[in-house]
């Protein structure tokens, strides 16, 4: 999927959880562009196929049970496969929400969520604390999130306020009063 389309179809979930928690719109969606090569390798079940909808990758038991996939770890700086079972969940809203919680909820993310406010940190604090295994993750999350994710954003943030601009300037036109008629002064016009 292309990053436009990408950033269209998952903002506004992001825009959701954003506004619930502070987690950076930006980083979330880095992070489900790079967990699942921009909805090209979601989690599968690799025996039957089902798709979890988990953009983020977390691993247990989501909403909609779970899958089973092989998946490369990093174990003491050297690539390892492990299977894995990894969160399954109805949409991708609930696979926001559910990541949403996760990060703003437990104790080891506390120290990404006091830097919210700065998404470069908070990348940064999201590995520090464990998030991914993978040693180059938050230069990864940082690279995808200014190269590929912020270039769009700004994009539908400017649509969004041209759009903004249009429906306000439409309102404006109908609630304006219609010109005044001009007022009789009860005499003929002179012939």
């Amino acid at each position: 999927m292309e990053p436009r389309d990408f950033v269209r179809l998952l903002k506004p979930h992001a825009d959701m959880v954003h506004q619930r928690t502070g987690i950076p719109v930006e980083v979330m969606l880095a992070q489900a562009a790079l967990e699942t090569g921009w909805l090209t390798r979601t989690v599968k079940d690799r025996v039957t196929g089902r798709d979890s909808l988990n953009l983020f990758n977390i691993k247990g038991e989501g909403p909609a049970g779970s899958v089973t996939a092989s998946v490369v770890e990093y174990v003491k700086g050297r690539k390892v496969w492990q299977d894995a079972r990894f969160r399954a969940y109805n949409s991708y809203e609930e696979s926001f929400e559910d990541y949403a919680s996760l990060i703003a909820e437990a104790p080891r993310y506390a120290p990404a969520m006091a830097v919210r406010d700065n998404p470069v940190a908070f990348a940064w604090q999201l590995q520090s604390s464990g998030y991914a295994t993978d040693p180059n993750y938050a230069k990864k999350l940082v690279a995808v999130m200014q190269q590929n994710i912020r270039p769009y954003l700004e994009a539908e943030d400017e649509e969004d306020k041209e759009e903004e601009e249009e429906e306000e300037e439409e309102e404006q036109a109908e609630n304006a009063a219609p010109p005044e008629e001009p007022r009789s002064t009860g005499q003929e016009p002179a012939v």
